[in-house]
């Protein structure tokens, strides 16, 4: 049997274990680069597995209905219910991560969402969508962090060295000698202790 998109039939074993079996490749990928990448991450290989195989079932069952019974209406609310779904996870996950007043989790709830629509692709058959998918992700996730760095240490490097051109062209002040009192104090002047 040809693996392809569209309605399948229950006993079409070998699409349905592609399929799964695509799905938690795909999830597991993601989730392990959420993990790898990060500190404290609550959502990582398994949740991400889970999540884009739970999309890839949910859009099999009205696939599997014989075309007579099922419409394409039928298959667009299960679509909307698993973004739905996924979005109430991706709140949960956030709002577990939020505390005093700063927001987390963004990144990791847009993730474990784009996750589910990857499995959803690959539940509709749309395996190449969903490879594509996973490596523009994967890109996103992983490669705009690292392109930021250096981007920050460039800007970091600029300004520390326009700091040293403009302390160059300025006289330095003064020694200071035990009379004088410091106009400015330093950061840690509230140390110190006065005579």
């Amino acid at each position: 049997m040809a693996i392809h998109a569209g309605y399948i039939e229950a006993n079409d074993w070998l699409n349905l274990i592609f399929r799964v079996g695509l799905s938690v490749a795909i999830g597991g990928l993601i989730g392990f680069e959420r993990q790898w990448t990060g500190t404290n991450r609550s959502a990582g290989v398994r949740t991400h597995m889970v999540i884009s195989l739970g999309a890839t079932l949910f859009i099999l069952l009205p696939i599997q209905i014989p075309q007579d019974y099922s419409s394409v209406n039928a298959l667009s609310r299960t679509i909307q219910g698993v973004a739905t779904g996924v979005g109430f996870i991706g709140a949960g996950l956030i709002l577990q991560q939020s505390h005093r007043g700063k927001v987390k989790g963004l990144t990791s709830a847009a993730a474990i969402w784009a996750t589910a629509a990857l499995g959803t692709a690959i539940g509709l058959g749309y395996w190449q969508l969903a490879v594509v998918g996973t490596v523009a992700m994967l890109l996103v996730l992983s490669g705009v962090k690292q392109a930021k760095r250096p981007i920050a240490v460039r800007l970091g490097r600029a300004s520390a060295q326009s700091a040293n051109k403009n302390a160059a062209e300025q006289p330095s002040p003064a020694p200071l000698d035990g009379s004088e009192r410091r106009s400015r104090p330093n950061r840690l002047s509230f140390y110190a202790k006065d005579d």
